[in-house]
């Protein structure tokens, strides 16, 4: 089978072929775009109770063997010295060169399992490190659900569910059968749910209180029928979330969900990655979208300073992929995650543009306007480039539209920023209509940009700094 590099040789360099990527829209699989409608499903989070499905838009990848945790400490950042039974990390692993792959959130199950949960970019990568390296590990890989499976029927290894919103713990108390044990924050335990026991994840995705709950996927019925059932018999209105609304919820908790792999560039090891990478893989496949075009692909990597990851690292580890990278970078110039909360009437000036004859500005979907598998539009001050929108959409609960990314450090609060919106150039992207480039006023904001993800993720991975 080719490889990624066998693809990169055939273009003029990778942002070439990325930007000309025929995907399409990126896919949420299997469930439902809506149940009621994705207004009321964003706003059920915040006032209410929301059922989040996300048995089928994540890969699962399970670590086990004598070598799993040296093994997963060596690959990721983070530090393990206070990974216990029970808790749960946000795992990242960056480049040689410090570079961001990806992020999973990871389970410890036993001293010698791990589990890992979340995107493409970073189980590859995982898997590669088993393979290129020589350690007593052993991996079992699910990959997420067919995008689009025509019919044919879908099995996971485990299903997950996430219930959220102030009404969410009378839910689980009757669901449980009485009070759900105190679980910390991104610590698990074991609840009831109905006859069955289960794992729950105390988490906060949405931010709002609540759980993270999975199990083998031959429950996922019993489970979601008797969790409707008991908000049925109590009175709580719970709303089942589809996938229109359901991506859009890192915006008000200021996660940025598909950087881009910085795996494009480098040699020895990233290169032999490219090498064993196939050319149907999401590296290969995947798009480039935004008003940012440049030939150097490293130009659109980020590092974990930059997403608010610093303090994930762990520097008394011996050794790990990047960390001499990272030491060099550490106290130099770093961009900074915020949240960009755009102008409306320049919003309303484009979605207008689309009610004329003649060309349109580019077309602005609601929820999520996210038609490329990573986002690169260009924050200016004046004639100068201070950053990039990586992940946009509409919050309903916030009544605006947000997008989250990176700007220089110098940049603050308040700030008002213009960002390009649109292409430069028509791409053979099949998502992207034919439209004219525009520009959006954007005020730079706190990020998380809803108050309750700010005062409740207080000591969050979502809120520290490095």
């Amino acid at each position: 089978m080719s490889s990624l590099s066998s693809l990169i040789a055939q273009h003029t360099n990778p942002v070439e072929m990325l930007r000309n990527s025929k995907i399409g829209m990126y896919v949420y699989p299997v469930v439902a775009p809506e149940f009621t409608n994705w207004r009321d499903e964003q706003g059920a989070w915040r006032d209410h109770a929301v059922l989040f499905d996300q048995s089928h838009h994540m890969d699962e990848l399970i670590v086990e063997g004598p070598d799993a945790e040296a093994f997963l400490s060596y690959v990721g950042i983070n530090g393990f010295t206070n990974f216990d039974l029970n808790r749960a990390k946000h795992f990242v692993p960056v480049t040689p060169a410090g570079h961001v792959i990806g992020d999973m959130i990871i389970f410890r199950e036993r001293i010698d399992k791990f589990i890992l949960v979340g995107r493409a970019p970073t189980a590859n990568w995982v898997r590669f490190q088993a393979a290129y390296g020589e350690w007593k590990v052993r991996l079992l890989h699910d990959p997420r659900s067919n995008s689009r499976p025509d019919g044919e029927r879908i099995l996971r290894t485990h299903y997950r569910f996430q219930i959220q919103g102030p009404n969410a713990p009378a839910i689980f108390e009757r669901i449980n059968g009485g009070p759900v044990p105190d679980i910390k924050f991104f610590h698990v335990n074991e609840i009831n749910v109905g006859s069955k026991k289960v794992q729950a994840l105390r988490h906060g995705m949405a931010g709002a209180p609540g759980l993270e709950i999975w199990g083998p996927y031959a429950d996922k019925h019993y489970i979601q029928s008797t969790i409707l059932q008991a908000a049925r018999d109590i009175g709580v209105n719970l709303v089942q979330v589809g996938s229109r609304a359901y991506s859009t919820n890192t915006l008000e908790s200021g996660w940025i969900p598909s950087p881009l792999p910085g795996i494009y560039t480098g040699g020895g090891m990233i290169a032999e990655y490219r090498d064993w990478l196939g050319a149907d893989s999401y590296e290969a496949a995947g798009s480039i979208g935004g008003s940012y075009v440049s030939d150097d692909i490293s130009d659109y990597y980020v590092n974990p300073f930059e997403l608010g990851y610093g303090f994930y690292i762990g520097w008394k580890k011996d050794d790990f992929i990047g960390k001499d990278a990272l030491t060099k970078m550490k106290d130099g110039p770093n961009r900074k995650k915020v949240t960009f909360e755009w102008n409306k009437e320049d919003v309303l000036k484009i979605i207008a543009s689309g009610l004329e004859q003649g060309t349109p500005f580019k077309w602005i979907d609601f929820p999520q306007p996210n038609y490329a598998s990573s986002s690169a539009d260009m924050v200016m001050q004046g004639d100068k480039m201070m950053g990039m929108s990586m992940f946009n959409g509409y919050s309903w609960n916030e009544r605006c539209f947000l997008s989250l990314g990176v700007v220089d450090a110098s940049i603050e609060v308040g700030d008002v920023l213009t960002m390009k919106w649109g292409e430069p150039e028509q791409t053979g992207k099949t998502s992207a209509e034919s439209h004219q480039d525009t520009e959006i006023r954007v005020r730079v904001s706190d990020t998380p940009y809803a108050k309750d993800a700010r005062e409740n993720y207080a000591d969050s991975w979502r809120t520290k700094g490095d």
